[in-house]
Formats: C-alpha cells, sequence, structure tokens
C-alpha cells in the first residue's frame, strides 16, 4: 500500500466497523447481516474506479484506501461504512511494521444503470 503514514490528526473522517454474520432462516437457509463493531477515526481515500456488467446492468467499483490506527480484528470480508456508503474490505495490513497504522484497501460496487 502506497502513501505516507498520517499523523494521528489526519484521522478526520468516521467510519464504523462491521464484521459478517451469517443468520439462519426460518426456511432452511442462510442470509448474510452485517453487525456493528465499533466507530473509528480514519481517513478514508478514493483511490480508482473501473466500469463493469455485473448481472444484467452495468455497475461501477470504486478502490477505497481507509487508514486508521492499528487493530487486529480487520479482515477481510468486514466492512467499513463511511458517510452511508459500504467500503468491503479487502486487505489490511501494517503500514510501517510498527503496529501503529493500519491500511485496508476496499471496494465499493454500484450498479450504475
Amino acid at each position: 500500500m502506497s502513501g505516507p503514514v498520517p499523523h494521528i490528526g489526519g484521522l478526520t473522517d468516521r467510519v464504523q466497523l462491521q464484521r459478517r454474520d451469517m443468520a439462519a432462516e426460518a426456511e432452511g437457509g442462510h442470509v448474510a447481516t452485517f453487525v456493528p463493531i465499533v466507530t473509528l477515526w480514519a481517513r478514508v481515500t478514493a483511490v480508482g474506479a473501473r466500469e463493469a456488467q455485473l448481472a444484467d446492468g452495468r455497475s461501477v467499483s470504486i478502490s477505497h484506501t481507509v487508514v486508521l490506527r492499528h487493530r487486529t480484528d480487520v479482515t477481510a470480508g468486514d466492512r467499513f461504512v463511511y458517510r452511508g456508503r459500504h467500503l468491503h474490505v479487502v486487505s489490511a495490513e501494517d503500514l510501517s511494521g510498527r503496529k501503529r497504522f493500519l491500511g485496508c484497501r476496499c471496494a465499493e460496487t454500484m450498479v450504475a444503470g
């Protein structure tokens, strides 16, 4: 993950960390829901976008980087909610090797038409 390690004061965005939970349905299937874990200060940066064909419509996939204080419980499959948008965690890594900041690559998919 590129970019400088931020100062603590540079984490100015509020995000909510959510974890996927599979719940059983009465009909025998399962449904995925996201459970809020914690609200954090972070720095959210959009880094790119691309258009794709998804099912029967066009979609736009936007890549984001979310930087926050180091945590050990953020993994792929979690998501951040930022200003009503769902940023799905693709990967998470220690930015400096000193366990000060965690850099998360995230993807957001929206239907374009």
